[in-house]
């Protein structure tokens, strides 16, 4: 998963999110930008009693947040979704997660510790050079 230091970066350079299910985000506020939230349908659980089939609607949290803007959240994009949004750049994958992928029509590496860094790197260094 990318830092969100990296997602911070990347919103900044102007990646914008359209939430759906399956994605992370947290809330971008100091004290409770620890905690990563996934987005979800609501799961649909039967309960199967002496009187009948209940089907019951799980989604609540743990916690009481009713609700919280799009504007206040920082997505942390998954490995397939950076490399999707690298698109044609996107050159290869290599051990050590190291990506590589043509930036400004010169090909150029990124390392790091996890893949999904990697590609969060290689997708900022492709929108700053296509935006200057």
């Amino acid at each position: 998963m990318i830092t969100t230091a990296l997602a911070r970066s990347l919103r900044d350079a102007g990646l914008r999110w359209h939430p759906a299910t399956g994605d992370r985000f947290v809330i971008d506020k100091p004290g409770v930008d620890d905690d990563v939230y996934t987005v979800s349908e609501m799961t649909v659980e039967r309960h199967d009693y002496p009187s009948g089939t209940v089907l019951g609607f799980n989604g609540t949290t743990e916690w009481a947040l009713d609700s919280v803007s799009a504007s206040e959240s920082l997505w942390l994009p998954r490995e397939d979704q950076l490399r999707e949004l690298l698109g044609p750049a996107f050159e290869s994958l290599s051990a050590g997660f190291t990506v590589v992928a043509t930036i400004d029509g010169h090909s150029r590496s990124f390392t790091s510790e996890d893949a999904a860094d990697a590609y969060g790197q290689a997708l900022l260094a492709y929108i700053t050079a296509a935006l200057a």
